[in-house]
């Protein structure tokens, strides 16, 4: 018996070790921004390539976004004979067709739209009844792929196509940044915290491994011949379309690279019910791409083709890490706790040591951020100092000085002098996984008579506990093979009034 318990203390520490592997992955992405000038992305930064580019904008009942984002894309520096503007209208019920009358009639021939009478099929159908259009006959060099409600910066086009002069890259993506500002609300500012770390530093790691995982959305430019190359069309079967393009474009031998310097205001969902549609089908539509290309991870670089590197084993840890967070979470707390339990004098090492070691990351990860985007951290400082959750937070600073804190929270009475079992020792040990559940009840709150509820029960579980138990609903999504349905946020036209 006794044997089987260090079999399963051992067990128990190795997954605890493994619960920080997500920030610590984090940590060595940022690392890695430094190398960026050695992969020679910017070196010829005065030297214009402006091929003639279509800009294929899907929209469904966009109406109240659709003139700004046009009127902005043909403000850009970007002459105007090499640029043209097709918004697929996906049988809007709204004043979509009225708004592209008047855009035509003011832009006539750059500015083009096309009815699909039968729509309600989704973003890729609607994509692909664009490209169909644009790829027939042979005026466009380039395809700029957007969403209605985005706002490019006046010279974000030409910093896009100049890495075309390239044969080698096949796509370009843009730095999306949240972009309510004063209008916006404690989500937006979580949202615009995110796209830092998740666009503007890991995808400039990215860059220097040579493999990006994901083309943004709003903003993916595509040379003519490697869309040709991949098929002319978008994929359909799943809810990361654009990932899949990414996917493809490398795997076809080209290369995919992100410009931190072509910047572009998005509206993000300012409410939580909106936020957890956007994120459920992004999380459900990248479980649908890890199934998809099962053949590549961690295969190496002749996994299908030598001419990428999506299957390296970095890139794979950084994907996996991710992907299963919330698991992570839960079997971290599960050990933490079957230590306490069972010996609770090997527990508080290891526990301290997972805290200290988040805690590392965490400030180093706060830091650079605020170097790499200062405007968009003064405005979400506050969002960014409790982004594990103000619980998180506290839990990091007790831990990381017990000497100060323990006695006094001891002589406070909310911790056991003796060290016996205590109800909130269970609740601190088991708090990486009661994080989720909590920052789920946020989410159902909202819309009901108790919603002034869910901003501080998110604040207390965390932002980024909530994008877990996202992750979690589309994995039970996925088990139960739940109908995919494309579903759009509600755009307000909130960037282009804010800016």
């Amino acid at each position: 018996m006794q044997h089987l318990m260090e079999i399963l203390h051992a067990i128990a520490e190795v997954i605890v070790f493994l619960g920080a592997v997500p920030l610590v992955t984090a940590v060595v992405q940022f690392l890695l921004i430094g190398f960026q000038r050695f992969r020679h992305l910017y070196e010829d930064q005065d030297t214009l390539h402006l091929p003639r580019t279509d800009v294929l904008i899907p929209a469904w009942n966009e109406a109240p976004v659709l003139t700004a984002s046009v009127e902005g894309l043909l403000a850009m520096r970007y002459p105007s004979d090499r640029l043209r503007v097709v918004v697929i209208d996906d049988a809007s019920t709204d004043e979509t067709p009225d708004v592209m009358r008047e855009l035509a009639d003011r832009h006539p021939g750059q500015v083009v739209h096309l009815r699909r009478e039968n729509g309600g099929q989704g973003k890729a159908h609607t994509l692909n009844h664009g490209l169909e259009h644009v790829l027939r006959d042979d005026w466009a060099e380039a395809v700029l792929i957007m969403d209605a409600d985005v706002v490019f910066d006046e010279d974000a086009l030409w910093r896009m196509t100049r890495h075309l002069a390239n044969p080698e890259v096949g796509a370009v993506t843009a730095y999306i940044k949240e972009g309510s500002g004063k209008q916006g609300n404690y989500l937006t500012r979580y949202i615009a915290y995110e796209y830092i770390t998740a666009q503007a530093a890991a995808r400039r790691a990215q860059n220097v491994m040579g493999v990006v995982a994901c083309l943004a959305g709003g903003a993916q430019l595509h040379s003519r011949a490697n869309l040709e190359d991949i098929g002319g069309r978008i994929d359909t079967t799943t809810l990361a379309e654009d990932t899949v393009t990414t996917f493809e474009t490398q795997l076809a031998g080209r290369r995919v690279v992100f410009d931190g310097f072509a910047t572009v205001l998005a509206e993000e969902p300012g409410d939580l019910a909106g936020l957890w549609k956007q994120r459920l089908r992004w999380a459900r539509g990248n479980v649908q791409v890890t199934r998809r290309y099962k053949d590549v991870w961690f295969r190496g670089r002749t996994a299908r083709g030598d001419h990428h590197r999506l299957g390296s084993f970095f890139f794979g840890l950084i994907w996996f890490s991710l992907l299963i967070t919330p698991v992570l979470l839960v079997l971290c707390s599960a050990s933490l706790l079957f230590l306490y339990l069972t010996d609770p004098d090997r527990a508080w090492p290891l526990f301290h040591l997972l805290w200290v070691t988040n805690l590392i990351c965490y400030l180093l990860i706060t830091f650079m951020s605020a170097v790499i985007d200062p405007g968009t951290f003064r405005r979400s400082w506050f969002e960014a100092l409790i982004y594990p959750g103000a619980i998180a937070t506290a839990i990091l600073v007790v831990t990381a000085l017990p000497g100060i804190f323990m006695p006094l929270l001891e002589r406070s009475g909310l911790l056991p002098e003796d060290g016996s079992i205590h109800p909130v020792m269970l609740a601190v040990y088991a708090w990486l996984a009661l994080s989720m559940p909590i920052a789920w009840l946020a989410k159902l709150l909202t819309g009901t008579r108790l919603r002034w509820l869910a901003p501080p029960l998110l604040h207390l579980a965390g932002y980024g506990s909530l994008l877990a138990a996202c992750l979690v609903a589309s994995f039970v999504q996925e088990l139960r093979n739940k109908q995919m349905t494309w579903d759009k946020t509600e755009k307000t036209g909130k960037v282009a009034a804010g800016r």
